[in-house]
This record gives C-alpha cells, structure tokens and sequence, in this order.
C-alpha cells in the first residue's frame, strides 16, 4: 500500500484543498488572520499523516498521527472562528464539520491499526 491510498490521506488533502479554495476569495485582512492560520492547519492534517508514514517504526509513525489529530482540531478552532467572523456561512461550515468528523473516524482507524498491517 502507497500513501495515496490511504483513505484518511485522501480525505484530509480534499479538506486542506477545499479550504485553500474558499480562503484564496478572502479580503487580504482576513487571509492573512484566520486564512494563513486555518490553511496552515488544514495542510498540516495531511503533511503529518505523509511525515509520518513515511517513519521506519511504528512507534514514530503513530506519534505524528497524534499530531495530524492535534491539526485536525486546530483546524476546526479556525473554522469555528471563521464562520464567528462572518467568513464562511453556517451551511459551508457545517459541510467542512461533517468531513472532520468523517476523517476523524478514518483517522482513528488508521492509527488502530499501525503495527496490525503493513500500514
């Protein structure tokens, strides 16, 4: 198995891509407050993930999947303040909250099983 096919890798490069795409029509005020921060945040799910796939132990691999876990929740605190700062509307932000929870599954998933498979 390769890093791409990794579901939980899939799905946090489609959130970290779907949040470039909405910060990138942002004021440059608000892009360079919450946007840098919550882009920053987003890429960092899937940069950990990568990081730590690519980890000769185990162990290594899952300490950067706790840190893709950390990302994850920063990345809903931005969120949350974008949509409190009138940036996104509820809809898009209860859309972007379903796919957290959803790789929050996956991802709990995938660090079940580091060590029970190749991957």
């Amino acid at each position: 198995m390769n890093l791409n096919d990794l579901h939980v890798y899939q799905l946090a490069m489609e959130i970290a891509d779907e949040i470039w795409n909405i910060v990138e029509k942002w004021d440059p005020f608000s892009k360079w407050t919450t946007g840098k921060q919550l882009v920053d945040a987003a890429d960092s799910i899937a940069a950990n993930i990568s990081e730590g796939y690519g980890r000769y132990s185990y162990k290594e691999n899952r300490q950067f999947q706790y840190y893709s876990r950390g990302s994850q929740s920063e990345t809903i605190t931005w969120l949350t303040k974008a949509k409190t700062r009138n940036l996104i509307t509820e809809e898009k932000f209860n859309q972007l909250q379903i796919k957290m929870e959803e790789l929050g599954k996956r991802h709990n998933k995938y660090i079940n099983s580091i060590g029970n498979s190749s991957h």
